[in-house]
């Protein structure tokens, strides 16, 4: 009988100790925001801060991992709440999620108007991230374009990108102006989506 090897332990510890920092820069900026400090994230995890940038290189890959976090997170909640929620539940439960975690909202905001540069760490990180996003809704859209609960007469990849578009934007009025309720605005935006009288699920999306 062959004996199959287990994962060596220096190896699971590494993977542990990884997940152990993004955890804790994760949840120092939650507190904190972009002030938080490698120092902070460091003591959090009882490391010094050459281990700490031997898994995260530098601060803007930390940084980036951090909103992987987020996103996950999110999902995960998502999903969480039931397979039957519609897009609308969906729309409006992101929104919350925003306003719950203000300050992972801004570091994301922030992040993503200076990866507009070409130059920046995060441009590519960005750029494959919308696309990857655009894809995913807009295959939601037509599923639920077949289904008939989403109107069918525009394209669903120009709704999926008008839907992120709704999203970041309302997150930067909010962090504007904190009174804005994002989540009602977001649910009155997915409401435009249902189909018109008279429409169903056999009809065809415009070219």
């Amino acid at each position: 009988m062959t004996n199959q090897r287990k994962p060596r332990g220096p190896y699971r510890k590494s993977a542990e100790r990884r997940e152990r920092i993004l955890q804790a820069a994760y949840e120092a900026i939650d507190e904190h925001g972009e002030r938080a400090s490698l120092q902070d994230i460091a003591d959090r995890v009882g490391v010094t801060q050459p281990a700490l940038t031997y898994y995260f290189p530098t601060r803007d890959d930390l940084l980036l991992a951090v909103l992987d976090r987020r996103d996950v997170l999110g999902k995960s909640l998502a999903r969480g709440a039931g397979e039957d929620r519609s897009m609308i539940d969906n729309m409006v439960a992101s929104t919350r999620h925003t306003t719950d975690h203000p300050a992972l909202a801004k570091l994301y905001v922030t992040l993503s108007a200076a990866a507009t540069d070409p130059e920046s760490p995060a441009h590519g990180y960005f750029a494959e991230r919308y696309r990857d996003l655009a894809a995913e809704v807009t295959q939601d859209l037509q599923e639920a374009q077949r289904a008939g609960v989403v109107r069918a007469d525009l394209p669903a990849e120009h709704l999926a990108r008008a839907v992120l578009a709704v999203l970041d934007g309302l997150q930067i009025q909010w962090m504007h102006d904190p009174a804005v309720d994002i989540a009602a605005v977001a649910e009155s935006f997915t409401r435009m989506l249902v189909p018109p009288p008279g429409s169903g699920p056999e009809t065809e999306p415009e070219e």
